[in-house]
Protein backbone atom coordinates (compact mmCIF):
# COMPACT_ATOMS: atom_id res chain seq x y z
CA UNK A 1 0.00 0.00 0.00
CA UNK A 2 1.14 3.67 -0.89
CA UNK A 3 3.00 5.28 1.73
CA UNK A 4 1.62 8.45 0.43
CA UNK A 5 -2.12 7.58 1.72
CA UNK A 6 -0.77 7.57 5.02
CA UNK A 7 1.20 11.02 4.76
CA UNK A 8 1.00 12.81 8.35
CA UNK A 9 -1.08 10.30 9.89
CA UNK A 10 0.91 8.59 12.11
CA UNK A 11 2.11 12.41 12.98
CA UNK A 12 -0.98 13.24 13.66
CA UNK A 13 -1.90 10.70 15.84
CA UNK A 14 1.09 11.16 17.94
CA UNK A 15 0.12 14.73 18.86
CA UNK A 16 -3.72 13.61 19.95
CA UNK A 17 -2.34 11.25 22.38
CA UNK A 18 -0.06 13.99 24.07
CA UNK A 19 -2.41 17.12 23.78
CA UNK A 20 -6.02 15.10 23.57
CA UNK A 21 -7.07 17.67 21.22
CA UNK A 22 -9.67 16.60 18.30
CA UNK A 23 -8.26 16.47 14.78
CA UNK A 24 -8.43 20.21 13.07
CA UNK A 25 -10.70 20.81 10.12
CA UNK A 26 -7.81 21.55 7.66
CA UNK A 27 -6.19 17.71 8.83
CA UNK A 28 -10.12 16.13 8.15
CA UNK A 29 -9.85 17.91 4.69
CA UNK A 30 -6.31 16.00 4.00
CA UNK A 31 -7.73 12.98 5.12
CA UNK A 32 -10.32 13.31 2.64
CA UNK A 33 -8.45 14.52 -0.38
CA UNK A 34 -6.02 11.54 0.50
CA UNK A 35 -9.75 9.18 0.06
CA UNK A 36 -10.55 10.59 -3.15
CA UNK A 37 -6.81 9.81 -4.60
CA UNK A 38 -6.83 6.57 -3.41
CA UNK A 39 -10.27 5.76 -5.10
CA UNK A 40 -9.03 7.39 -8.21
CA UNK A 41 -5.86 5.28 -8.46
CA UNK A 42 -8.08 1.76 -8.15
CA UNK A 43 -6.82 0.78 -4.40
CA UNK A 44 -9.64 -1.32 -2.18
CA UNK A 45 -10.63 0.50 0.81
CA UNK A 46 -10.85 -2.46 2.90
CA UNK A 47 -6.67 -2.18 2.40
CA UNK A 48 -6.37 1.01 2.76
CA UNK A 49 -8.39 1.17 6.35
CA UNK A 50 -6.30 -1.77 7.59
CA UNK A 51 -2.82 -0.32 6.81
CA UNK A 52 -4.62 2.84 9.09
CA UNK A 53 -4.79 0.55 11.76
CA UNK A 54 -1.64 -1.05 11.11
CA UNK A 55 -0.03 2.67 11.02
CA UNK A 56 -2.22 3.12 14.70
CA UNK A 57 -0.63 0.38 16.30
CA UNK A 58 2.97 1.15 15.32
CA UNK A 59 2.10 4.95 16.36
CA UNK A 60 0.93 3.96 19.61
CA UNK A 61 2.68 5.63 22.56
CA UNK A 62 4.84 2.98 24.62
CA UNK A 63 4.40 2.94 27.97
CA UNK A 64 1.05 3.39 30.18
CA UNK A 65 -0.78 6.52 29.58
CA UNK A 66 -4.19 8.22 31.16
CA UNK A 67 -7.30 7.12 30.43
CA UNK A 68 -8.13 10.55 28.58
CA UNK A 69 -5.09 10.21 26.24
CA UNK A 70 -6.17 6.86 25.31
CA UNK A 71 -9.64 7.71 24.54
CA UNK A 72 -8.74 11.00 22.61
CA UNK A 73 -6.32 8.54 20.42
CA UNK A 74 -9.09 6.55 19.87
CA UNK A 75 -11.01 9.28 18.60
CA UNK A 76 -8.63 10.19 16.27
CA UNK A 77 -8.31 7.16 14.57
CA UNK A 78 -11.97 7.20 14.28
CA UNK A 79 -11.84 10.55 12.83
CA UNK A 80 -9.29 9.86 10.33
CA UNK A 81 -11.08 6.43 8.93
CA UNK A 82 -13.91 8.25 8.64
CA UNK A 83 -12.97 11.24 7.09
CA UNK A 84 -10.54 8.97 4.72
CA UNK A 85 -13.60 6.60 3.85
CA UNK A 86 -16.07 10.07 3.12
CA UNK A 87 -13.53 11.10 0.82
CA UNK A 88 -13.33 7.47 -0.94
CA UNK A 89 -17.06 6.79 -1.69
CA UNK A 90 -17.35 10.38 -2.93
CA UNK A 91 -14.54 9.70 -5.28
CA UNK A 92 -16.36 6.54 -6.22
CA UNK A 93 -19.80 7.96 -6.86
CA UNK A 94 -18.50 10.30 -8.97
CA UNK A 95 -16.77 7.73 -11.04
CA UNK A 96 -20.27 5.68 -11.19
CA UNK A 97 -21.71 8.58 -12.23
CA UNK A 98 -19.45 10.06 -15.28
CA UNK A 99 -19.59 6.43 -16.45
CA UNK A 100 -23.14 6.27 -16.32
CA UNK A 101 -23.12 9.71 -18.09
CA UNK A 102 -20.59 8.33 -20.77
CA UNK A 103 -22.78 5.20 -21.43
CA UNK A 104 -26.21 7.32 -21.71
CA UNK A 105 -24.57 8.95 -24.01
CA UNK A 106 -22.95 6.11 -26.11
CA UNK A 107 -26.30 4.93 -26.23
CA UNK A 108 -27.98 8.22 -27.31
CA UNK A 109 -25.19 8.37 -30.20
CA UNK A 110 -25.84 4.96 -30.68
CA UNK A 111 -29.60 4.62 -31.29
CA UNK A 112 -29.75 7.85 -32.93
CA UNK A 113 -26.54 7.32 -35.32
CA UNK A 114 -25.53 10.70 -34.64
CA UNK A 115 -21.87 10.52 -33.74
CA UNK A 116 -18.53 10.55 -35.67
CA UNK A 117 -18.66 6.57 -37.09
CA UNK A 118 -14.82 6.39 -36.21
CA UNK A 119 -15.52 7.40 -32.58
CA UNK A 120 -18.56 5.55 -32.06
CA UNK A 121 -17.13 2.32 -33.38
CA UNK A 122 -14.10 2.91 -31.22
CA UNK A 123 -16.33 3.93 -28.14
CA UNK A 124 -18.56 0.76 -28.82
CA UNK A 125 -15.61 -1.58 -27.93
CA UNK A 126 -15.35 -0.74 -24.49
CA UNK A 127 -19.13 -1.42 -23.80
CA UNK A 128 -18.05 -4.63 -25.61
CA UNK A 129 -19.66 -4.38 -29.26
CA UNK A 130 -18.04 -4.73 -31.95
CA UNK A 131 -19.66 -3.05 -34.75
CA UNK A 132 -17.85 -4.16 -37.77
CA UNK A 133 -20.80 -7.50 -36.86
CA UNK A 134 -24.42 -7.46 -37.92
CA UNK A 135 -26.69 -6.64 -34.60
CA UNK A 136 -30.41 -6.99 -34.07
CA UNK A 137 -32.10 -4.94 -31.54
CA UNK A 138 -35.53 -6.33 -29.34
CA UNK A 139 -37.91 -3.51 -27.87
CA UNK A 140 -40.08 -4.33 -25.05
CA UNK A 141 -42.71 -2.06 -23.54
CA UNK A 142 -45.09 -2.54 -20.99
CA UNK A 143 -47.79 -0.40 -19.31
CA UNK A 144 -45.47 1.94 -17.31
CA UNK A 145 -41.99 3.59 -18.36
CA UNK A 146 -38.87 1.55 -17.07
CA UNK A 147 -35.88 3.36 -15.80
CA UNK A 148 -32.15 2.07 -15.77
CA UNK A 149 -31.25 0.40 -12.31
CA UNK A 150 -34.90 0.08 -11.82
CA UNK A 151 -36.14 -3.73 -10.55
CA UNK A 152 -37.39 -4.37 -13.64
CA UNK A 153 -34.33 -3.51 -15.84
CA UNK A 154 -32.09 -5.40 -13.27
CA UNK A 155 -34.76 -8.52 -13.18
CA UNK A 156 -34.07 -9.07 -17.23
CA UNK A 157 -30.64 -8.03 -16.96
CA UNK A 158 -29.74 -10.81 -14.19
CA UNK A 159 -31.55 -13.48 -16.33
CA UNK A 160 -29.65 -12.38 -19.52
CA UNK A 161 -26.56 -12.10 -17.99
CA UNK A 162 -26.69 -15.25 -16.02
CA UNK A 163 -27.25 -17.56 -18.54
CA UNK A 164 -25.21 -15.45 -21.60
CA UNK A 165 -21.79 -14.20 -22.17
CA UNK A 166 -21.89 -10.49 -21.04
CA UNK A 167 -19.04 -9.50 -23.08
CA UNK A 168 -21.21 -8.93 -26.11
CA UNK A 169 -24.79 -7.68 -25.26
CA UNK A 170 -26.10 -4.90 -24.04
CA UNK A 171 -29.24 -3.96 -22.23
CA UNK A 172 -30.28 -0.75 -21.36
CA UNK A 173 -33.79 1.37 -21.58
CA UNK A 174 -34.89 4.27 -23.76
CA UNK A 175 -37.79 6.37 -23.64
CA UNK A 176 -39.49 4.11 -21.08
CA UNK A 177 -38.58 0.91 -23.01
CA UNK A 178 -36.36 -2.15 -22.21
CA UNK A 179 -34.06 -2.65 -25.55
CA UNK A 180 -31.55 -5.56 -25.66
CA UNK A 181 -28.63 -5.30 -28.52
CA UNK A 182 -26.73 -8.48 -29.40
CA UNK A 183 -25.37 -10.03 -32.23
CA UNK A 184 -27.19 -10.57 -35.27
CA UNK A 185 -26.50 -14.47 -35.42
CA UNK A 186 -27.33 -15.06 -31.97
CA UNK A 187 -30.89 -14.67 -32.09
CA UNK A 188 -31.37 -16.85 -28.39
CA UNK A 189 -30.11 -14.39 -26.93
CA UNK A 190 -33.47 -11.61 -28.04
CA UNK A 191 -35.80 -14.77 -27.89
CA UNK A 192 -34.58 -15.44 -24.25
CA UNK A 193 -35.01 -11.37 -23.54
CA UNK A 194 -38.13 -11.18 -25.01
CA UNK A 195 -39.46 -13.82 -22.80
CA UNK A 196 -38.19 -12.47 -19.45
CA UNK A 197 -38.92 -8.98 -20.44
CA UNK A 198 -42.82 -10.09 -21.63
CA UNK A 199 -42.62 -11.88 -17.72
CA UNK A 200 -41.39 -8.81 -16.29
CA UNK A 201 -43.63 -6.36 -17.72
CA UNK A 202 -46.20 -7.85 -16.99
CA UNK A 203 -47.92 -8.96 -20.56
CA UNK A 204 -46.17 -5.65 -22.06
CA UNK A 205 -45.23 -6.41 -26.18
CA UNK A 206 -41.68 -7.17 -27.19
CA UNK A 207 -40.23 -6.31 -31.26
CA UNK A 208 -37.43 -7.51 -32.63
CA UNK A 209 -35.43 -5.64 -35.30
CA UNK A 210 -34.14 -7.13 -38.03
CA UNK A 211 -30.36 -8.10 -37.91
CA UNK A 212 -28.14 -5.24 -39.34
CA UNK A 213 -24.72 -4.82 -40.83
CA UNK A 214 -21.88 -1.93 -39.90
CA UNK A 215 -21.71 1.02 -37.61
CA UNK A 216 -25.42 2.02 -38.57
CA UNK A 217 -26.81 -1.62 -37.99
CA UNK A 218 -27.98 -0.98 -34.45
CA UNK A 219 -29.87 2.36 -35.85
CA UNK A 220 -31.66 0.39 -38.03
CA UNK A 221 -33.02 -2.76 -36.19
CA UNK A 222 -33.46 -0.56 -33.02
CA UNK A 223 -35.72 1.61 -35.73
CA UNK A 224 -37.77 -1.19 -37.20
CA UNK A 225 -38.20 -2.72 -34.03
CA UNK A 226 -40.10 0.60 -32.70
CA UNK A 227 -42.14 0.30 -36.01
CA UNK A 228 -43.13 -3.03 -35.59
CA UNK A 229 -44.51 -1.77 -31.92
CA UNK A 230 -46.43 0.99 -33.19
CA UNK A 231 -47.84 -1.11 -35.90
CA UNK A 232 -49.16 -3.88 -33.46
CA UNK A 233 -50.76 -1.04 -31.58
CA UNK A 234 -52.47 0.18 -35.04
CA UNK A 235 -53.45 -2.84 -36.00
CA UNK A 236 -54.22 -4.82 -32.85
CA UNK A 237 -51.63 -7.96 -33.54
CA UNK A 238 -52.11 -11.29 -31.77
CA UNK A 239 -48.69 -12.29 -30.02
CA UNK A 240 -46.52 -10.60 -27.21
CA UNK A 241 -43.44 -11.14 -29.13
CA UNK A 242 -43.06 -9.25 -32.47
CA UNK A 243 -40.60 -9.72 -35.40
CA UNK A 244 -40.13 -6.86 -37.67
CA UNK A 245 -39.29 -9.55 -40.80
CA UNK A 246 -42.85 -11.11 -40.32
CA UNK A 247 -44.22 -7.60 -40.59
CA UNK A 248 -42.69 -6.59 -44.02
CA UNK A 249 -45.91 -6.20 -45.80
CA UNK A 250 -47.63 -3.25 -43.65
CA UNK A 251 -44.94 -0.81 -44.36
CA UNK A 252 -44.74 -2.09 -48.14
CA UNK A 253 -48.97 -1.13 -48.00
CA UNK A 254 -48.68 2.00 -45.85
CA UNK A 255 -46.04 3.73 -47.89
CA UNK A 256 -48.54 5.45 -50.57
CA UNK A 257 -51.12 6.91 -48.04
CA UNK A 258 -52.82 7.93 -50.96
CA UNK A 259 -53.44 4.81 -52.77
CA UNK A 260 -54.45 2.85 -49.91
CA UNK A 261 -56.92 5.37 -49.19
CA UNK A 262 -58.24 5.07 -52.17
CA UNK A 263 -58.49 1.37 -52.30
CA UNK A 264 -59.98 1.64 -48.89
CA UNK A 265 -62.79 4.41 -49.71
CA UNK A 266 -63.67 2.23 -52.90
CA UNK A 267 -63.55 -0.70 -51.54
CA UNK A 268 -64.99 -0.35 -48.46
CA UNK A 269 -66.44 2.96 -48.68
CA UNK A 270 -70.22 1.66 -48.99
CA UNK A 271 -69.97 -0.04 -45.75
CA UNK A 272 -70.80 3.05 -43.95
CA UNK A 273 -74.24 2.76 -46.02
CA UNK A 274 -75.08 -0.05 -43.21
CA UNK A 275 -77.28 0.40 -39.87
CA UNK A 276 -75.02 0.81 -37.46
CA UNK A 277 -72.13 1.99 -39.63
CA UNK A 278 -69.46 0.37 -41.14
CA UNK A 279 -67.66 -0.58 -37.73
CA UNK A 280 -69.41 -3.92 -37.08
CA UNK A 281 -68.64 -5.23 -40.47
CA UNK A 282 -65.43 -3.88 -40.85
CA UNK A 283 -64.88 -6.36 -37.33
CA UNK A 284 -66.39 -9.18 -39.10
CA UNK A 285 -64.00 -9.09 -41.93
CA UNK A 286 -60.58 -8.65 -39.82
CA UNK A 287 -61.90 -11.71 -37.27
CA UNK A 288 -62.74 -13.47 -40.15
CA UNK A 289 -59.92 -12.67 -41.77
CA UNK A 290 -57.42 -13.40 -39.13
CA UNK A 291 -59.95 -17.15 -38.53
CA UNK A 292 -58.35 -18.21 -41.82
CA UNK A 293 -61.56 -17.67 -43.64
CA UNK A 294 -63.26 -20.36 -41.40
CA UNK A 295 -66.32 -18.99 -40.76
CA UNK A 296 -67.35 -21.27 -37.47
CA UNK A 297 -64.35 -19.59 -35.98
CA UNK A 298 -65.22 -16.74 -37.10
CA UNK A 299 -67.99 -16.68 -35.21
CA UNK A 300 -67.19 -17.88 -32.23
CA UNK A 301 -64.55 -15.33 -32.04
CA UNK A 302 -67.68 -12.70 -32.92
CA UNK A 303 -69.63 -14.49 -30.13
CA UNK A 304 -72.18 -14.90 -33.03
CA UNK A 305 -73.57 -18.31 -34.30
CA UNK A 306 -72.37 -19.13 -37.37
CA UNK A 307 -75.92 -18.35 -39.21
CA UNK A 308 -75.41 -14.44 -38.24
CA UNK A 309 -71.71 -14.36 -39.64
CA UNK A 310 -72.96 -15.81 -42.58
CA UNK A 311 -75.41 -13.27 -42.85
CA UNK A 312 -73.16 -10.92 -42.48
CA UNK A 313 -70.76 -11.17 -45.11
CA UNK A 314 -73.71 -11.83 -47.52
CA UNK A 315 -74.48 -7.97 -46.54
CA UNK A 316 -70.79 -7.17 -47.05
CA UNK A 317 -71.09 -8.75 -50.15
CA UNK A 318 -74.30 -6.70 -51.28
CA UNK A 319 -73.05 -3.27 -49.92
CA UNK A 320 -69.61 -4.09 -51.68
CA UNK A 321 -69.42 -6.26 -54.71
CA UNK A 322 -66.76 -8.07 -53.50
CA UNK A 323 -68.02 -11.49 -51.95
CA UNK A 324 -65.07 -12.54 -48.86
CA UNK A 325 -65.42 -16.65 -49.34
CA UNK A 326 -64.50 -15.95 -52.64
CA UNK A 327 -60.40 -16.20 -53.47
CA UNK A 328 -60.75 -13.91 -56.44
CA UNK A 329 -62.29 -11.20 -54.00
CA UNK A 330 -60.39 -11.70 -51.13
CA UNK A 331 -57.45 -10.62 -51.41
CA UNK A 332 -58.83 -7.10 -52.25
CA UNK A 333 -60.90 -6.92 -49.46
CA UNK A 334 -58.49 -8.15 -47.06
CA UNK A 335 -55.63 -5.59 -47.93
CA UNK A 336 -58.31 -3.23 -47.67
CA UNK A 337 -59.22 -4.44 -44.24
CA UNK A 338 -55.25 -4.13 -43.29
CA UNK A 339 -55.04 -0.53 -44.95
CA UNK A 340 -58.60 0.24 -42.65
CA UNK A 341 -56.31 -0.50 -39.40
CA UNK A 342 -53.14 1.95 -40.72
CA UNK A 343 -55.46 4.44 -41.59
CA UNK A 344 -57.81 4.25 -38.78
CA UNK A 345 -60.45 3.93 -41.03
CA UNK A 346 -63.51 4.79 -40.33
CA UNK A 347 -63.16 6.26 -36.90
CA UNK A 348 -60.94 9.23 -39.07
CA UNK A 349 -62.24 9.99 -42.32
CA UNK A 350 -59.67 9.56 -45.33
Amino acid sequence: MPEEYLDGFRHTLTEVAASGRRLTREELKTRRTLGEQAAEAGHGLRALIVAHLAATRAAWPAGPGSAESTLAALAAVEQAVDAFAEGYERAQRLTVRREEAARREFIDDLLYGRSDLGRLVERAERFGLRLSRAHAVAVAEGSTAYVEGGPVARQVEASVLSRFDSHNILLTTKNGRLLCIAPGDEDEVLTHFAQQAYAATDGGRVAVGRPQHGPGGVVQSYEEALAALEMAVRLDLAGPVLRAADLLVYPVLARDRQAMADLVSHTLGPLTGARGGAGPLLETLTVYFDAGCVAAEAARRLSLSVRALTYRLERIHHLTGADPADPAHRYMLQTAVIGARLLDWPDRPL
